[in-house]
């Protein structure tokens, strides 16, 4: 490093291209600092030398200078930085270098633009300079205007932190070796040009820092003392701004433990040019409706006025953040928007994809029996207010509740090229977990950080509110917060104690967008999470890791069929119904503590539930050999344009592979009279597996030997294996309850305090369902038609029975609408319809979710093999880090690659060529 006492100074000092801050570049050219890797101290302190500050304005800016030098390389360099110092030769692609957002009068070959210089000149002006005559130069004003043109000019390549960094470089240059006072202070053009070509400050600033005074003993113990006291201070600094401004890049640094304080990652929010919902023979009235009508749940931990009170859970320094309410925010998890009220105006509707250039005329409206749905606060598509609500056990009126509805998870959407494609009954693109966590985190931070309780109290009580009343109020959020962190800590230790029921330890597996582990997590809220809400303790126990995920299925057309589920676990409607609103937390009374007549009482609204299951059904599809009610998508090449188009000569190629390859397990298509003519004896209409259950006609779908299959047996197994534990009071008797109700037989013997989940899961539905419906004073005629005759008793199996396909099962559903369900397989580990008729083996084994657009060629999500996934995906992959299996995430089976028979498990059929592949491809996307 140069010495300040000698002369002169060596201008030929190299200096990295890497580096390309002008003024940075400056002092290691003339010898100030060196090149590579210099401790903050001293950079701190040179710099501070140059700006000619004198006293504790010289002490502030080494103070600042430390805070931007600790972020200089980026967060991942945060600790090298404090230990090493700020690396100057390693700027490039750090916070500081913005990538085509800057001035760009340096490259990255370290070669001066002059062009860019003349450029910034042209900013400015001619300014007195103080040793006579005038000059080009820029004043504060234009050096911001300049500033914001480089953020124009760079387009989408600026990021939301540049205009930050931005401070702390053009302005400190003008300050540093800026002429003139006040107003009329510039930075001289001449300077600018100096300091880039040659490396060299002005005389005054090289004076500036080569008469700085010799130190006293007495002067260096107290400015290492105030060096220390300053490192403390920035650091503390540099921690809040890193965590403000670069919360995923400082996450993913942390211990797991600590990472959980900072909010996950999401994907950045995409512009959507247009968006469309598809025509489903439902009205616009319907369709909204079914969007937010409550099922009787209260997903969120907090009333409805309080979450629309909650802020997004991160730190801002120079702004508030935005509500947990933001549309643009809870996009970003994967809802869908939604407007207020379908009685607006057409701009309006069409915005949100309601009032579509190709719709000609609406079906009419179903919804007789309901009013249209109000959704007065703007929430997403599946966000419900449940209103009237009383506790339960003790009968009080409660605060409104909020909650997800079956919307949330059984909406679907894709991209292309900026449009956004919208339909009902097609799986959610949603990652329900990230928000759990954010809502936690929002709590937290609404309680920890300052200001912003009485932010959130001013919105729930009003400004004028009481100190008593604001303290009454956050006793009352404290203690669901500390409920919250209670129940995730007494989760994890109960599953780091527990096995899987092939003696594995249990770890939960990353749902992701998509993806949820819905008949686990069913379970640990009916079976331990409601009897701690109900002050029964002691079911922890029953907790299990959330190790299976499924991506959401499609509900068109289940009404009528026999076994919706993929496991073909539950063919009740009902049963099917209400335990998905008692997994969505709906409230649930399990405790002797209050009047028995109100165990076993809740929130459910099996009014609505019925409703919602009558709109999906529609009339008998077996009398007119069509379906109703809900109907699938239809391909969108009418709106998406040329790539979209489908080739008439594939189709009728496919339609033949279809009858050949894809009828044994998936039965002739619902929607495609063609086939029905063309393959008469195949067609689902004339099929023996529709079966009469009373009064209706139900299609039974083929069920599958999961071993015979191949594919994950995960979700199979959690019925099958997993056990429950119960409080004698309830006298939950499976046996007794479904034999009695549903004359169900060859059930197993349990006793009433420990059964197999799939029975007690279906007998405490059954018993909460009828309670409900008394609680509703439906009459028992009404009682009887809305429960219909099909049974809730556990599933035989394959019918007629098959030795061949040994339990457990998966079913398989008519096709109708695949296109419109990607990613494939009941675990959604396939990327598209292309993947799934290739070889198993062959199939990515990790891609990526969240933004991506969809491709029409392949039918899915395009993949590269490996890819990295762009801030707040989900990587999908079928193996931890070491290689080992990731439970429930298996890509294997259904394979096409030889002939199926005994020893080939997964094998169902012979490797197609790639002009087969596309035609029955381009014949799925008709269905």
């Amino acid at each position: 490093m140069h010495d300040p006492a000698s002369k002169p100074f060596d201008p030929s000092i190299e200096v990295s291209p890497n580096n390309p801050c002008p003024f940075l570049r400056g002092l290691v050219g003339e010898g100030f600092v060196d090149g590579g890797t210099v401790p903050l101290g001293t950079l701190s302190q040179t710099i501070a030398n140059a700006s000619g500050e004198k006293g504790p304005k010289k002490t502030l800016a080494r103070i600042e200078v430390r805070g931007v030098a600790l972020i200089a390389n980026g967060a991942r360099h945060l600790l090298k930085s404090i230990w090493s110092g700020v690396q100057l030769d390693a700027l490039r692609g750090g916070p500081l270098d913005k990538r085509g957002a800057g001035s760009r009068i340096l490259g990255v070959d370290g070669r001066v633009n002059q062009d860019e210089i003349a450029r910034l000149a042209s900013f400015g002006r001619n300014y007195p300079d103080p040793n006579g005559g005038t000059e080009p130069g820029l004043n504060a004003s234009e050096i911001e205007i300049f500033m914001r043109d480089n953020l124009k000019r760079a387009g989408n390549a600026a990021r939301w932190y540049y205009p930050l960094l931005m401070k702390f470089e053009w302005p400190i240059l003008l300050k540093i070796m800026g002429k003139g006072e006040g107003e009329n202070r510039y930075l001289s053009v001449a300077d600018v040009r100096t300091l880039f070509n040659e490396r060299k400050f002005p005389d005054r600033i090289n004076q500036r820092l080569t008469s700085q005074p010799v130190l006293s003993a007495c002067q260096r113990t107290l400015r290492a003392a105030a060096k220390l006291a300053a490192l403390l201070i920035a650091l503390g600094l540099a921690t809040l701004v890193a965590v403000a401004e670069f919360p995923d890049q400082v996450r993913a640094i942390l211990p797991e433990k600590a990472a959980q304080v900072i909010p996950p990652p999401l994907p950045e929010l995409r512009e959507t040019t247009a968006a469309y919902w598809l025509e489903q023979n439902w009205s616009l009235e319907d369709r909204h409706w079914f969007h937010h009508t409550s099922q009787g749940t209260a997903t969120f931990p907090v009333p409805y006025g309080w979450f629309m009170a909650l802020e997004q859970p991160r730190l801002s320094l120079f702004s508030r953040p935005g509500m947990m309410t933001d549309g643009a925010y809870l996009e970003r998890f994967g809802f869908i928007p939604s407007p207020q009220s379908i009685n607006t105006d057409a701009t309006t509707l069409r915005r949100f994809g309601y009032a579509n250039v190709y719709e000609t005329t609406q079906p009419p409206s179903l919804s007789s029996d309901w009013t249209q749905a109000e959704n007065v606060d703007g929430l997403p598509v599946g966000f419900a207010r449940l209103t009237g609500t009383v506790d339960p056990a003790t009968g009080r009126r409660e605060e409104d509740k909020i909650g997800l509805t079956c919307a949330a998870c059984h909406t679907g959407h894709i991209r292309y090229k900026g449009v956004d494609i919208r339909f009902d009954g097609g799986p959610a693109m949603t990652d329900l977990k990230k928000l759990e966590l954010s809502t936690g985190l929002s709590i937290a931070y609404t309680l920890y950080v300052p200001f912003r309780f009485k932010r959130f109290a001013d919105r729930v009580l009003g400004p004028e509110a009481s100190d008593a009343d604001r303290d009454a109020l956050k006793q009352k959020l404290g203690a669901i917060g500390k409920f919250l962190l209670d129940w995730q800590n007494n989760y994890d230790k109960t599953i780091a104690g527990k096995k899987t029921w092939d003696g594995k330890q249990q770890k939960d597996t990353e749902e992701g967008f998509g993806r949820l582990d819905a008949l686990n997590r069913i379970g640990n809220q009916v079976f331990a999470q409601d009897f701690a809400f109900s002050g029964v303790a002691g079911f922890e126990k029953n907790l299990h890791a959330q190790d299976a995920p499924v991506s959401f299925p499609p509900i068109w057309t289940v009404p009528w069929l026999k076994y919706a589920q993929y496991d073909a676990s539950i063919e009740q409607p009902l049963i099917r119904n209400a335990g998905e609103a008692l997994g969505v937390t709906a409230l649930l009374n399990l405790s002797d503590a209050y009047p028995k007549d109100r165990l076993y009482r809740s929130s459910v609204e099996v009014t609505n539930l019925h409703w919602i299951e009558s709109l999906l059904a529609g009339p008998d599809p077996y009398a007119q050999k069509k379906l109703g009610g809900l109907t699938s998508p239809k391909w969108p090449s009418q709106i998406l344009g040329e790539a979209w188009k489908i080739d008439p000569e594939r189709v009728r190629n496919g339609r033949k592979l279809y009858a050949k390859i894809c009828v044994e397990c998936h039965l002739g298509p619902v929607n495609d009279p063609e086939f029905d003519r063309e393959f008469p004896e195949e067609s689902v209409w004339s099929s023996p597996r529709w079966e009469r259950i009373g009064e209706e006609m139900v299609l039974n779908p083929v069920q599958k030997s999961v071993a015979g299959m191949g594919t994950d047996s995960a979700q199979a197994y959690v019925l099958e294996k997993r056990t429950v534990s119960m409080p004698g009071f309830l006298d939950l008797q499976p046996t007794r309850i479904l034999g009695e109700q549903w004359k169900c037989k060859n059930l197993p013997e349990t006793s009433s305090t420990e059964m197999s989940y799939a029975l007690g899961l279906m007998a405490l539905v059954d018993v909460v369902a009828r309670k409900s419906m008394d609680d509703a004073d439906l009459p028992p005629d009404a009682q009887k038609a809305w429960w219909g005759a099909r049974a809730n008793c556990p599933n035989p199996g394959p019918q007629p029975p098959d030795p061949k396909e040994p339990r457990p099962w998966y079913r398989a559903r008519p096709l109708n609408g695949v296109w419109a369900t990607a990613p494939y397989l009941h675990n959604g580990s396939v990327p598209s319809l292309y993947w799934m008729l290739r070889p198993a083996a062959e199939r990515p084994k990790t891609f990526c979710m969240g933004n991506r657009d969809y491709d029409p060629k392949q039918v899915g999500f395009a993949v590269v093999e490996g890819e990295s996934c762009k801030t707040g995906e989900t990587q999908f992959s079928t193996t931890w880090p070491d290689g080992t299996e990731i439970n429930g995430n298996s890509n294997r089976g259904h394979s096409f690659e030889g002939t199926p028979g005994p020893g080939k498990p997964g094998v169902i059929g012979r490797t197609l060529e790639e002009n087969e592949r596309y035609d029955l491809i381009e014949y799925l996307k008709t269905l």
